[in-house]
Formats: C-alpha cells, structure tokens, sequence
C-alpha cells in the first residue's frame, strides 16, 4: 500500500476548561523530522508528540501545531507567599537604611505585586502534564487519523499513476524485444554489401569465415537480450513492491535506479537508432516515475 508523504489533518478538543485543536502538515523527506509550535507549557511534551507520530509516520517531515485556551478557575490564580514577603522585607531593610516611614513601604505594596514571581501566570500553575496528556495525546491520534486517510487517498492516485508508466515502459520493451534480433542482420547485410561493392571496385577475395567472424563480433558485442529481461523483471518487481503492506518508497526509489541502468545498457550496446529512440522513450517515463517515488514514504 502506497502512502505519500505529503498531508494534512486536524483534531479538536472542547471541554468546559479547555479548547484544544492540533494541526498536522506533512511534506516531503528523506527521514522523519517532527517540528512542534506549541505554546507553553505545552511546548515541553514535545518528546511525547514525536513517540505519537513516529508510530504512525515512518518519512517525511511533520508540522505540528497545537492551539490552546484555557478558562481558568478561582484556585488557579494565587499569590506566592515566599516571594512577596522576601521582597517586602528586602524593602523594609531598605526604609530602615534611608529613613523612610512606613507609609512609604506601603504605597510600593502594588509594585511588589508586580514584581516577578510574585503573582505567577495561571497556565504554568494549573498545567498537570499527567492529567492532560491523555486528552491531548486523543486528539494527536484524531488529527494523525485524518492525515493518514489523505495520505492514503493520493498514495492510492500515486499506485495508478506509477502502474500506467509501467505499462507504458513494458510496452516499449516489448518492441525492443522484438527489434534486437533485427539489428545483427542488419548489419549483417549491410557489411556484406559494402564487402561485395569493395571487391568489386579492387578485384580482391576475402576469406568469407572472415566475414562471419565480424557478424560474430557484433552480435555479441550488441546483444541486450540480458538486459531486457532483467528490465522485464523489474517491472514486474515493481509491481509486487507496490503490494507490500507498508508503503515502500525506499525500495521503488532503488528499483527506479536500476531500471534507469538497464535502459542506459541497452542504448549503448544496441547501436541501432531505432532502439535508441525507445531507450530515450523508456528513460523519459523513468525519469516521470523517479519525480513520484519522491513523494511515497
């Protein structure tokens, strides 16, 4: 089954203290890159969200995106003790230094509040990793489930389209196949032409076993026979990795390559042009599956 690496999907959350949505964009990559933009505190449960995804996504690179509101309840907001009594009796320690009157300690009372530490944000309070995680890792499968089911709808678009190249190659091998044993007597009744006009003009004799040597000669030099039979056989592999149950594109990438060696084989070997003219057709359809590969995990 082919999956491709380009998609994207969505989940949300809706409770009484919480609104939580995730958004997932995949594109294309060699490996699996997570990026995560998450507010805080949300942002430390990254390692969490890559051991999510990374049961699910094997290739690519996946953009995370978690939005998040919170309403807050009475006991989420409060005033931290510690802090404000170590800057009050700072201050105090102060006034006594410089004479000041108790009055004026107080008027900075508001400023203390200010200070850092004093009255800390409610969303870093209340934040319970152990608590949300459960609610938070539903709705990453929610929106992994929908880009998995886009992923499947155009890897499905990608498995029509790669069988019709192969179609389309298979179709130009088949008149390779059946072009290659014409090429030997071709040149077979060409050298044996320009021999007889030769001898004819200088009045010569050649040994004719010479003659059979040279067609011998080239007839193995130009024989693509193997080639042609190992690029039959790639197609049909090709076929049969588009079958596995896990999305195969690692193995159609190198299969792909070594199709495209085959094909270069053969268009040096076959010195014939109208082979020459299929092996560029069978290369320009390779070169149209090798662009796909590149977008199935």
């Amino acid at each position: 089954m082919l999956l491709s690496m380009t998609g994207y999907g969505e989940c949300h959350h809706q409770s009484e203290r919480l609104s939580l949505s995730i958004e997932l964009r995949a594109l294309n990559n060699r490996y699996l890159k997570v990026l995560v933009r998450a507010p805080e505190p949300y942002n430390l449960l990254e390692p969490e969200f890559e051991k999510v995804i990374r049961r699910t996504v094997r290739r690519g690179t996946i953009q995370l995106n978690l939005h998040c509101e919170r309403q807050h309840a009475p006991q989420d907001f409060r005033i931290n003790a510690t802090a404000l009594r170590s800057y009050l009796g700072q201050l105090r320690s102060i006034n006594d230094d410089l004479g000041l009157g108790a009055g004026d300690s107080m008027a900075l009372l508001g400023q203390v509040l200010a200070l850092p530490g004093v009255v800390p944000e409610p969303g870093n309070t209340s934040f319970n990793a152990d608590e949300e995680w459960p609610v938070v890792e539903r709705v990453l499968e929610g929106a992994l489930a929908r880009l998995q089911e886009m992923r499947q709808e155009e890897g499905r678009a990608m498995a029509q389209e790669f069988l019709r190249y192969r179609d389309q190659i298979g179709a130009v091998v088949a008149q390779i196949r059946k072009q290659a044993p014409e090429v030997v007597s071709a040149y077979r009744d060409r050298l044996h032409e320009r021999v007889r006009k030769l001898l004819a003009e200088l009045d010569i004799e050649i040994d004719r076993s010479e003659l059979i040597k040279e067609v011998s000669v080239f007839a193995e030099r130009s024989d693509i026979s193997e080639e042609v039979v190992r690029l039959d056989s790639h197609l049909d592999q090709f076929q049969q990795i588009m079958n596995e149950p896990e999305s195969p594109g690692r193995k159609l990438e190198f299969l792909t390559q070594e199709m495209f060696r085959e094909a270069n084989t053969i268009g040096s070997k076959a010195s014939d042009v109208e082979i020459s003219r299929h092996v560029v057709e069978i290369k320009g359809t390779l070169e149209k599956i090798r662009e796909l590969v590149q977008n199935v995990e």
